[in-house]
This record gives C-alpha cells, structure tokens and sequence, in this order.
C-alpha cells in the first residue's frame, strides 16, 4: 500500500503518517527530513530529489508532506490512498504551540536531526496566512478532484479521529 498524506501546517501530518506506519507497518518518510539537515539547513535540491526518488521505489510507502518539487506528482499518481489535512487556521496554530511545548528545546521524531521545534514569526505567519493562499487551497482542492476515489479531505480533529478509529 502507498499513502501520500499533504495538508496545511500544524494539521497534524506527522502524527498521522506515525499512527498509519505503525497500524499498517509500512516504512514512512516525513519530507521535512528530506528538506531540511541539521540546524535546519537546506539539503541539497539534487540531493533531496534523490532521496525522495529512491523511497517511491518501495512497494509500500507512506510519504508525508507538500514539497511539490519533490515529484508531488508520482506520489499522487502512485499512492493507493491520500489524505488532505485542511484543518483551520486557528486548529493548527494551538496544535503548533502544543507541540513546541511538548518538544521544548528537542527535536521532533519527524524531523531531522539538531532541528529543534520553534516557533518565530516567519513560521506564524506561515500557518496563519503564507501556507493558506488561494493557491494553495485550489491545489488541494484540484488533487481531491483529479483522485476522488483515493482521496480524503480531512477538515477537523472529529474527521481524524474518525481515522484512528478506523480498524486496519
């Protein structure tokens, strides 16, 4: 099975491809490792590209993230299932700051190494208003169109709960 999970910041991306990788035991791959190395320093393109590359190989995967260079395109085309975490803007900003607590002064599972969770105001400004533009949001929308039938668009914590409910 291949699952590609996309959505808005802070809607709780990470935890769910967590929670699937290990109901379904499938390997997962959180593109934020990819993205960024150490100290949050950008990896680089090619090299990322690669590593995204040689994970779409496996027979079964999960893939968390947007990252549209990073063949977003094979990743909707392959995957069996794919869910949209569109959560509000207000939902995922108490999710941000419940998470920055929970990992004060650490690094997340889903990130890479010596990345330490933060909050700064590019990053608030990002969940609030940059990483919702019109654009953005008709993306989302045009994936759930182009794959009706794998998609799922997942608006609030009762939606996803509903999943973790779910028996594999």
């Amino acid at each position: 099975m291949k699952i590609a999970i996309l959505g808005f910041s802070g809607s709780g991306k990470s935890t769910l491809a967590r929670y699937l990788s290990n109901t379904l035991k499938l390997p997962v791959l959180h593109l934020d490792t990819v993205q960024f190395t150490s100290g949050w320093q950008e990896r680089e393109r090619s090299e990322a590209k690669a590593i995204v590359a040689s994970f779409l190989e496996k027979n079964d995967w999960i893939i968390e993230g947007n990252y549209g260079s990073f063949y977003q395109k094979e990743r909707l085309e392959q995957a069996d299932c794919i869910f949209i975490l569109t959560f509000s803007r207000w939902a995922s900003l108490r999710r941000v700051i419940a998470r920055r607590i929970k990992y004060h002064n650490q690094t997340r599972p889903d990130m890479a190494p010596g990345c330490i969770e933060k909050i700064d105001r590019d990053f608030l400004r990002w969940i609030l208003y940059e990483g919702r533009s019109t654009e953005k949001q008709q993306h989302f929308a045009a994936i759930a169109q182009n794959y009706p039938e794998k998609t799922h668009v997942i608006k609030n914590q009762r939606q996803l709960d509903a999943v973790y409910q779910r028996k594999s």
